[in-house]
């Protein structure tokens, strides 16, 4: 798919640098780069709703399993 999109200079002028020294055209390094991006933000998202789910939790252990921790690591040798 052709799209058009509008850059600054500096940024055209690096981009084309690098598809030149990586023996890329411009549409495969900026295909490459948008893919990665995307894939960027959408782990960013999966984080982000994985720390909302864990903030709703309680870091307070079980008392029944604290108790049990303790007993077994006093029985360990270090």
């Amino acid at each position: 798919m052709k799209v058009a999109i509008s850059v600054p200079d500096a940024v055209f002028a690096a981009a084309d640098a690098l598809a030149a020294h990586q023996g890329k055209s411009r549409s495969q390094l900026y295909s490459e780069a948008l893919a990665r991006f995307v894939q960027s933000e959408r782990a960013s998202a999966i984080t982000e709703q994985l720390d909302a789910v864990y903030a709703r939790q309680s870091g307070q252990l079980e008392p029944a399993l604290q108790h049990a921790q303790l007993h077994t690591l006093a029985h360990e040798t270090w």
